[in-house]
């Protein structure tokens, strides 16, 4: 039997996604020693991109589950020597129970998949960033309920944590309103496949009209610093201030993936303000992760 991957949210149902948030919550709420449901299963950790709220993450889970993870970079392994990716995957997959890959391309993730023997995990491509979005979708759940019908506004780069937001959209059935310069926009591909889903705006003002949720990230992602003065430019009049959430409705919710600059992509008093859920959300990817690993792992032990 092929392995079930978490490569992208386009591989979840909306039952499922919405069961794993239901069951993030429930452990967030109710952790119990004793429960250890992954004990002597160990979780190979891949990175080829430095990391906090990742790794931290999947290595606790793990060992709240009575499991272990193996933190694997391409300085201390074969990977960074040249080895055919298909090869690792194959001898990796043959001597732990999952694999989670935060790595730059995303075909590095995909091939693992391919010939891997075990679950494979995007922990973060250049294309999508599917395990920030199950903290991001759980937070919301936590605080607003679910977000079917709701509209969630994106502001900023048009990036892998952007693409995301899009298969979310989707996958639980929300509008998302972008407002991001023309030439750091989405992928047409995956902004197609979306339908009438997601909506562009000329502003973020325009765009943040009506909206549930206000969500940004970083200008300049690991990898881009040399655009970093090209991106400022591009980016001046795409902040999230106090305006730009006094555009949204009175209840909405601010979040960030972080790590984050203030004064660059957010005003230090909405990131920091009440309407700011950031902290829940970094918190959140511990839980929404122990659901996924419990998901792939042993779907007979709820």
């Amino acid at each position: 039997m092929n392995p079930r991957h978490f490569i992208s949210l386009l591989d979840l149902s909306g039952d499922e996604f919405r069961s794993l948030i239901d069951r993030g919550i429930v452990l967030k709420h109710n952790r119990d020693p004793n429960y250890q449901p992954l004990k002597g299963q160990v979780l190979a950790m891949i990175f080829e991109k430095s990391s906090t709220r990742t790794r931290i993450s999947f290595e606790s889970g793990m060992s709240h589950f009575g499991g272990s993870a193996l933190f694997l970079s391409p300085r201390d392994t074969q990977l960074g020597r040249g080895e055919p990716l298909k090869d690792s995957a194959k001898v990796i997959s043959s001597m732990v129970d999952c694999i989670m890959l935060r790595t730059d391309k995303h075909e590095t993730v995909t091939t693992f998949a391919e010939y891997s023997s075990v679950p494979v995990i995007n922990g973060l491509t250049d294309l999508q960033h599917p395990c920030q979005l199950l903290a991001d979708m759980q937070t919301y759940f936590e605080h607003r309920g679910d977000i079917k019908g709701k509209t969630v506004t994106w502001i900023g780069d048009g990036n892998n944590m952007c693409h995301s937001y899009i298969h979310a959209a989707m996958v639980l059935d929300f509008t998302l309103h972008i407002a991001c310069p023309d030439d750091y926009r989405p992928l047409a591909s995956i902004v197609e496949a979306a339908g009438d889903r997601v909506r562009f705006f000329d502003t973020p003002l325009a765009a943040a009209q009506d909206s549930d949720l206000i969500v940004t990230d970083v200008w300049a992602s690991m990898g881009q610093e040399e655009e970093q003065k090209q991106r400022e430019i591009a980016f001046k009049d795409y902040q999230v201030n106090a305006e730009v959430m006094k555009a949204a409705n009175h209840d909405a919710l601010f979040m960030h993936c972080l790590p984050a600059h203030r004064g660059e992509e957010v005003s230090g008093d909405v990131i920091d303000g009440n309407q700011s859920v950031i902290f829940d959300e970094a918190e959140n990817r511990l839980h929404a992760q122990k659901a996924l690993l419990e998901f792939l792992l042993c779907k007979k032990s709820r």
